[in-house]
């Protein structure tokens, strides 16, 4: 059983997101709370994908968000909120998230955007290719244990920030439109904006490159997408 939590204050919201997420064959694990959701996490570790809603009662959804990540940089989060203005979103993504939805959202999009997040880790897990290492220039990636490393020093990558490394590294040289990494990595029908390609992109950024205002790895492909320069 696929194991979500739900982070929502609003109790009618959450029931209803709850009863939906039981339909779509999830086990949903309830809470009203930051603090809650902490402690829910704890208590079930083996969670796969986290909705925190943004306004709650103690801290705000974004701090829920970086306390997770501190401890755990493989589960999925997508951030729900009735906010649409752009900053945001880009403060739900820098904050660690890998998707946001915007209220009202109808329940094939909320499981639209948790499918994508899972196929990306079945994928990853499922890897059993002929080499489990992909090398470019001081990065080595292992993609059988998730771990990148530049000059033999782990780099901690989100989930988004792992597809993002092996999908750049799997294609050097090549342009990618953000349209395509969209496709590949959030998936055609989640509904997600070309715009979280730029700031999980601006994200990675800061991980990997010595300058991230002067990039030499990922570069920009003005008015297109990204190429990676291996």
């Amino acid at each position: 059983m696929k194991r979500i939590l739900v982070l929502e204050d609003e109790s009618s919201i959450r029931s209803f997101v709850v009863i939906n997420l039981r339909r779509a064959g999830f086990e949903p694990v309830e809470a009203a709370t930051g603090a809650e959701a902490l402690e829910r996490l704890r208590e079930f570790p083996d969670v796969r994908v986290a909705l925190l809603d943004v306004m709650l009662p103690d801290m705000d959804g974004f701090e829920v968000c970086r306390r997770i990540r501190e401890n755990d940089k493989t589960i999925g989060i997508i951030m729900l909120s009735a906010k649409s203005q752009e900053m945001d979103k880009i403060t739900g993504l820098t904050s660690g998230a890998d998707d946001y939805v915007t209220k009202p959202f109808s329940t094939a999009e909320l499981t639209a955007r948790i499918d994508a997040l899972l196929r990306r880790t079945a994928a990853t897990e499922a890897e059993n290719g002929s080499s489990a290492e992909l090398r470019q220039g001081p990065f080595v990636l292992n993609t059988h244990s998730r771990v990148l490393t530049r000059g033999g020093e782990r780099i901690k990558l989100t989930q988004i920030e792992y597809a993002l490394m092996q999908m750049f590294m799997s294609n050097p040289g090549k342009a990618l439109s953000r349209g395509d990494i969209l496709a590949q990595i959030w998936g055609r029908n989640s509904g997600a904006e070309e715009k979280v390609v730029d700031v999980n992109i601006r994200r990675l950024r800061i991980k990997i490159e010595e300058d991230p205002t002067l990039p030499l790895y990922i570069s920009t492909v003005w008015g297109f997408g990204y190429q990676w320069n291996a």
